[in-house]
């Protein structure tokens, strides 16, 4: 079964189709990548999955219940983080989780038992207790996904999720995103980083127009644009991109170039050469 399926899905604001006949399988216990220019249709995906917006038209279903029929029996299997921090700043770290366990419903004694696993799973316990507008970036975007965890949940939505952090503090969240998805969650991950994508993600998908235009792992795609790039300096402004299968095929082509070609680099193609050859924008442009 996948943990998320569309067929079809559709979304439509009047005349504008958000989202075009999007058909999606994420399977149980991948990472999966989900890319795209703003107004790409994203988020607008991201809340007909998590139950916030109606579907138009098609067949949605996360963790195997469907989204229009089963709204509740969805929420009890999703946990979402979302890009900016939705943690109550006012309370401690503790208080916050206690909060989104009563929420969820959980009894006393059993949210007593999660909050004490969840601080001692992404280490917080020593800051359980802090204020949450006392921690540091890092610390306050793993308190919003402890919180998110408090109910078990199967698929996990994370929006954006090391946004503003630094380099270290972003690579201990990798760490911990690759833990929750080795102990069975399924993670369905937006982000603007492409390095996060090709570190983390089992398979990515890249939606432009409101349609979803590639989907593969990300070395089958780099193969698909050419596995190496030949970059070269025109007139000293642009700078002009050609792709090969390998690094033989790009030397020879480097050989050739006019002898007024002065700069140029070969290099390994990645997730960004694919993006914008497939969407002819950069991540994260209008």
């Amino acid at each position: 079964m996948d943990a998320i399926y569309t067929e079809n899905l559709c979304k439509n604001y009047g005349s504008i189709k958000a989202i075009n006949n999007l058909n999606l399988q994420v399977h149980e216990g991948e990472i999966f990548g989900f890319l795209g220019p703003n107004g790409a249709g994203k988020t607008t995906t991201i809340r007909v999955l998590t139950t916030l917006t109606h579907p138009t038209l098609g067949t949605v279903s996360v963790g195997g219940y469907d989204v229009r029929d089963k709204p509740d029996k969805v929420r009890k299997v999703m946990g979402v983080v979302q890009q900016h921090i939705s943690l109550d700043r006012d309370l401690t770290v503790r208080e916050n989780m206690e909060f989104h366990a009563r929420i969820q419903h959980l009894n006393s004694s059993e949210r007593k038992q999660r909050v004490t696993e969840l601080l001692e799973y992404v280490e917080l316990t020593e800051y359980a207790d802090q204020m949450v507008d006392a921690l540091s970036g890092g610390m306050k975007k793993k308190a919003s996904i402890v919180c998110s965890l408090l109910h078990k949940p199967k698929v996990l939505f994370l929006d954006e999720p090391t946004v503003g952090l630094d380099a270290q503090a972003r690579r201990r969240l990798w760490d911990l995103i690759r833990r929750l998805n080795k102990d069975g969650t399924t993670i369905f991950l937006t982000t603007h980083y492409i390095e996060e994508a090709e570190v983390l993600c089992n398979r990515v998908g890249i939606m432009h127009h409101g349609q979803l235009i590639a989907v593969d792992e990300p070395a089958n795609l780099r193969r698909k644009v050419g596995s190496f790039v030949v970059e070269t300096l025109i007139d000293g402004k642009a700078t002009h991109y050609q792709f090969f299968a390998d690094r033989d095929a790009a030397s020879s082509y480097v050989k050739n170039l006019p002898s007024e070609v002065k700069t140029v680099i070969i290099r390994e193609s990645n997730l960004e050469d694919v993006f914008i050859e497939q969407t002819g924008e950069k991540v994260g442009d209008q």
